[in-house]
């Protein structure tokens, strides 16, 4: 059973969360294993492995909404005190810092495409490269020609996404997000709770709205603009980048959308709010990559 007072720094314990949790995992992972399996000795698997991705799967939302609860109902309690919230401060640093490192990874990777190996695949001399017809163009649509005996046959129709249309929306949706999340920690600073739930529930607006555009846009992309995964290192980067940010867009969302619910029900205070400053944190983080989106994927 879990003490605690305002001397020690709160442990709890006897959790069975993880454990449950890893069975989830588990689950999810083998099924999609052998829900994908191609020998045809292992096609007996696909029905039992879909069956196991959802088991897994709702195994894992169970426990994570259960074990969110409990940390809730430690919060609300006043079981985390000073100690507690500055080791939440430094985890969630640390957190946004991997964070940074991943998307830098993958700026990087756009960097190394847009300057160094187009050019380079593009210089070599004709007698020596596979990639007898590839030019130096960007967005690149792949080789082109024949590559080492096979045929590359790019799209009949393919244009690249202005930055000037949905993104440029999307751009203008997150910033003021960005402005709305503020508003409302001004708000709850003050305890203004009227304040601070207009501006939650208009930040969550604005998420799902964001969303919904880029879901939008990807359909335009695939169906009008023969722009898709398999459009070279353009349409493989554009995907990439901008669907990972996506993902996050939506992980911030729903977390939003938890932080609206318990600002609703008065679960914070202007002196112990720190579940309502990690997620502000996370969702400004998420406007600054998508400013890096905004102008090296679509604009530059």
């Amino acid at each position: 059973m879990a003490t605690h007072s305002n001397n020690h720094y709160y442990v709890p314990h006897g959790s069975y969360y993880p454990a449950i949790i890893s069975v989830g995992l588990l689950s999810l992972a083998s099924g999609f294993i052998f829900s994908v399996a191609s020998d045809k000795s292992l096609a007996y698997l696909h029905a039992p492995g879909k069956w196991m991705m959802i088991f897994g799967a709702l195994l894992i939302l169970a426990m994570t909404f259960k074990w969110m609860g409990s940390v809730i109902s430690e919060s609300v309690t006043g079981k985390f005190k000073s100690w507690e919230d500055k080791s939440f401060r430094i985890g969630m640093i640390v957190f946004i810092c991997s964070e940074i490192a991943f998307f830098a990874a993958f700026f990087g990777a756009l960097f190394y495409m847009r300057v160094i190996s187009v050019p380079d695949l593009a210089g070599y001399d004709a007698d020596i490269t596979p990639y007898k017809d590839f030019l130096s163009t960007w967005p690149s649509l792949g080789p082109g020609g024949s590559v080492l005996g096979t045929k590359y046959v790019p799209p009949a129709h393919f244009e690249p996404m202005a930055a000037w249309g949905l993104p440029a929306i999307n751009t203008a949706l997150l910033l003021s997000s960005g402005a709305t999340i503020t508003w409302a920690h001004w708000g709850l600073i003050k305890n203004n709770r009227k304040q601070l739930v207009i501006g939650m529930a208009l930040t969550v607006a604005l998420g799902i709205l964001f969303l919904g555009l880029q879901a939008m846009e990807y359909h335009e992309a695939y169906t009008e603009m023969g722009l898709t995964l398999g459009s070279g290192a353009y349409g493989a980067s554009f995907f990439m980048l901008t669907g990972f940010h996506g993902f996050h867009v939506m992980l911030g969302t729903i977390m939003l959308i938890v932080i609206l619910l318990r600002c609703m029900r008065g679960h914070f205070t202007p002196e112990h709010h720190f579940g309502f400053e990690g997620v502000a944190w996370y969702w400004h983080f998420v406007d600054v990559v998508w400013l890096g989106l905004f102008i090296f994927v679509y604009w530059l």
